[in-house]
């Protein structure tokens, strides 16, 4: 039997600190492809919908793809565009009616909106409402969601990466739609069940490649080869949510007697309590790391990844002191990025390749955190349109934009200063802008762990550094107001 399979791919990570809202032409910009469009975009890559692609090929699906979209972090989605988009899905569910058989979505599980605290929820729930007989819903998260109980009760299966660095988007796709296949087979009857602790975050945020989280994610593995087992996820949460429904989880898909299921994730959530104060990170200040960078004598470039900054969780990607630190050192052969900057990045556009420009640089959008605008003169080496294909593990055959750059120069260290803000997770952000990585003694990279799946391979030494901006590790500085409480680390229990 062919059966008819609804698709989506809608993701957000919202940092409900960030004085950003999410509008729709932040998913406009990021990337918004629909039905055909996005298979071509998206169909051949390390996504999601390549994996659902995957599984339509093996099993003869009929899958009807509504739309890709995602924004980069910042704060809450508008209702507008939440509503814009979650449209299309519920109104092609409703076309395609009794013909549909079951729906795979790709969404993050840390998505706030301006009306609710569960855009995943409230988007489960509204197709929920229209679809008819008890069609399975099959849903693909980030390991950095939130997950809410609605999520839960309203989705059949709900499977997370496994990997931070996130590199196993179409090996999740493949696991969710092989267990969406049983379900509209009738060879199975899953449900997702969740355990939670009360912390803003696993110790090391799910990192994957150290660390406890490799023996939990063996354990997980192990499990859903037991009976009745079917996915085990292990979040990490979102911390940068002010939102009730914060912090780890642990979800097992399974079929059958809960019972046993729950013991063992109850197991998994006790460890992640136990070692909630098992930082494996050293956070450097901006003034320690410019030092450490000093007296870099390594045959390989020191990758100092600013921590704090990262756009990836909502960051403005425009904090200075970091770089103002490293320029007080009188460090040289560097490489910066990005500096989020769109006024400098526009500005430049009126010079010429060559030209010496003094610049208010940074510091922009919120100087408590992260340090006030830098006063420099710095020579313009490029300028571009921002665009590149990527070629990591992570951006690898994708398209990508920075929107208008410029490459500056300032006393040694080359700064690019982008439009639109994004982690620097592959090295092709660089090499796109006449920057090589490779050949400079000090990279800077305002990422917190995926730079890793690209960098690490480059990097003599990788230290991190806690700039004040709006990601730090420092919680007591960000003004909470809806986690529950107590809760770890904002209460000592």
């Amino acid at each position: 039997m062919s059966y008819c399979v609804l698709t989506a791919e809608f993701a957000h990570e919202t940092n409900t600190f960030n004085v950003v809202a999410t509008d729709y032409q932040a998913f406009v910009t990021q990337g918004m492809y629909e039905g055909e469009a996005a298979i071509s975009a998206r169909g051949n890559a390390n996504t999601e919908l390549a994996g659902f692609l995957d599984l339509a090929r093996k099993y003869n699906w009929n899958l009807v793809h509504t739309i890709s979209t995602e924004a980069e972090p910042a704060g809450p989605v508008t209702r507008d565009a939440f509503d814009r988009i979650t449209g299309r899905i519920i109104d092609k569910a409703k076309e395609l009616g009794d013909r549909l058989d079951g729906v795979l979505l790709a969404l993050h599980g840390a998505m706030v909106t301006d009306f609710s605290q569960d855009g995943e929820g409230e988007l489960l729930e509204r197709l929920r409402q229209v679809l008819p007989r008890g069609i399975p819903i099959a849903v693909t998260l980030d390991p950095h969601a939130n997950v809410t109980a609605k999520m839960c009760e309203q989705a059949d299966i709900l499977i997370s990466f496994k990997t931070y660095p996130h590199i196993d988007l179409r090996e999740t796709a493949h696991h969710a739609g092989e267990l969406l296949q049983q379900t509209m087979a009738g060879k199975i009857a899953p449900k997702t069940l969740l355990v939670r602790r009360p912390m803003l975050e696993e110790a090391n945020a799910g990192r994957t490649d150290i660390g406890p989280m490799v023996e939990w994610i063996a354990e997980a593995r192990a499990y859903e080869k037991t009976e009745g087992a079917l996915a085990v996820s292990i979040n990490g949460a979102f911390p940068n949510a002010d939102i009730a429904e914060v912090g780890p989880t642990v979800l097992v898909t399974y079929d059958g007697d809960a019972a046993p299921h729950k013991a063992f994730a109850e197991q998994i959530a006790d460890k992640m309590w136990e070692n909630r104060a098992n930082i494996l990170n050293k956070f450097y200040t901006p003034e320690e790391a410019a030092h450490l960078a000093k007296t870099y004598e390594g045959e390989r470039p020191l990758i100092i990844a600013e921590y704090a900054d990262n756009p990836g969780a909502g960051g403005y990607g425009d904090a200075t002191a970091l770089l103002k630190a490293l320029l007080d050192a009188q460090i040289t052969d560097a490489c910066f990025a990005p500096m989020v900057d769109p006024e400098i990045a526009a500005l430049l556009t009126s010079f010429a390749v060559g030209d010496v420009v003094s610049l208010s640089l940074g510091g922009k959008m919120d100087t408590r955190f992260g340090g006030e605008p830098l006063q420099v003169k710095a020579k313009l080496l490029h300028l571009s349109d921002g665009k590149l294909v990527g070629t990591g593990a992570q951006l690898g055959g994708l398209e990508f934009s920075f929107g208008p750059t410029a490459v500056i120069e300032i006393d040694g260290i080359l700064v690019l200063v982008v439009s639109e803000r994004s982690q620097l997770l592959d090295q092709q952000q660089f090499r796109a802008f006449g920057i090589e990585p490779t050949a400079h003694r000090i990279v800077v990279v305002k990422s917190m762990q995926h730079f890793r799946a690209d960098f690490e391979q480059i990097a003599g030494q990788i230290i991190v550094c806690d700039s004040g901006a709006l990601c730090t590790m420092d919680y007591a500085k960000i003004p909470y107001r809806n986690v529950p409480r107590p809760i770890y680390p904002l209460d000592q229990i």
